[in-house]
């Protein structure tokens, strides 16, 4: 029974820390698909997506250039 309990709570621990990382995917009008590490944030002032890419960098594009944003 505790094997249970302890498997049960693994499964919830797993459940709830995969989804406060979810990944994105955005298509741009050129056809490129650019994945991203959680959430891409937009500014409104200037228009640039700010996301960070799936090596760890922090990076920038027109939000012109951007025609989806998809949680993957």
């Amino acid at each position: 029974m505790k094997g249970l309990v302890s498997v049960v709570g693994l499964v919830l621990a797993a459940l709830v820390l995969s989804g406060c990382s979810s990944d994105y995917v955005m298509a741009t009008k050129d056809g490129r698909m650019i994945m991203t590490e959680g959430k891409p944030s937009i500014d409104k002032d200037t228009g640039l997506v700010q996301y960070t890419d799936e090596k760890g960098h922090e990076m920038q594009i027109n939000g012109d250039e951007v025609s989806t944003i998809i949680e993957r």
